[in-house]
């Protein structure tokens, strides 16, 4: 079925909830990850920034691919309790391949405005051999002036976002759909559709997504179309949707479902600056995509 619909092998082996922190199906807690390439430690690595929201805290960790490339990695976290406000800002030192990798952030005025990553005024910055390998946030002068190193001659690539969302019915968040783009309202709705069926009226799962609040997709007779791709058109680009929501539809309890959002990057001559799409390196690879997690809570 995978290949007579075009499902990438991804969409079904590498994204496993085997990978995921038991703590977070435990405390409903929203989470929300970035996933980086860049060189560090004299190897080319994956850094993963993770951020997590619940009601009594906010936390970051940063996990740095091992050498061995076998999945294992190294990891500092930091929790943002409200009453820990000297935790705000700092740095750890930790190690990867036993060279020392260093974390400097500074969130004591970062902007959230309710969501789970700070949406401005902050930086985290990872530090490994005198270069600053990663820096995320808008605070790079900043960042540069406290750490007292200098960039990489090699900038880092966005590979991927990860978010891990919960609801009943209907899952609503904000993404970017590239690094320097701007945040756009994503919703996905599960719902019954009353349909006549043997002489009598029996209810349909049907599902719709909307973006800004417009409906772009809508997949009827969920129950034969649990996992799918459809290409969808928004504001001059184009994104590939891929979904699988088979748990919701036939395991009990807290289940998952998973959504890909592919973005088609703009021409050069074709992209302009009112665009959510661009072609500018820095929004990532040209196989960069968003993966959404959404928890079905009875």
């Amino acid at each position: 079925m995978h290949d007579q619909i075009g499902i990438p092998a991804c969409f079904s082996s590498m994204e496993k909830t085997s990978n995921l922190s038991p703590s977070i199906t435990r405390s409903g807690q929203n989470v929300f990850m970035s996933v980086y390439r860049t060189k560090l430690a004299d190897q080319c690595r994956l850094i993963t920034v993770t951020w997590c929201k619940n009601l009594l805290l906010h936390g970051l960790s940063i996990s740095v691919e091992g050498g061995g490339g076998d999945g294992d990695a190294d990891a500092c976290k930091i929790e943002l309790k409200p009453w820990y406000f000297w935790r705000k800002h700092g740095s750890k030192r930790f190690a990867v391949d036993g060279k020392p990798v260093d974390v400097f952030w500074d969130l004591k005025a970062a902007r959230f405005n309710g969501e789970t990553e700070p949406i401005s005024d902050y930086y985290v910055a990872v530090v490994c051999g005198g270069e600053v390998a990663l820096l995320v946030g808008d605070l790079r002068n900043d960042a540069f002036r406290k750490t007292g190193c200098r960039p990489s001659l090699i900038d880092p690539v966005l590979v991927s976002r990860k978010e891990h969302i919960f609801g009943k019915r209907k899952f609503a968040t904000r993404l970017k759909f590239h690094e320097k783009g701007s945040l756009h309202e994503v919703s996905i709705e599960c719902k019954n559709r009353a349909s006549c069926s043997g002489g009598g009226v029996a209810p349909e799962p049907e599902m719709e997504i909307g973006i800004d609040g417009h409906l772009v997709m809508q997949v009827k007779h969920l129950q034969w179309k649990f996992r799918g791709n459809e290409s969808i058109h928004f504001n001059k680009g184009r994104i590939e949707v891929y979904w699988d929501v088979h748990d919701w539809l036939f395991c009990p309890g807290l289940r998952h479902a998973l959504f890909i959002f592919k973005p088609t990057f703009l021409s050069p001559s074709s992209s302009s600056s009112s665009s959510p799409l661009s072609s500018d390196p820095a929004s990532g690879s040209p196989d960069f995509c968003l993966f959404l997690y959404a928890w079905k809570v009875e």
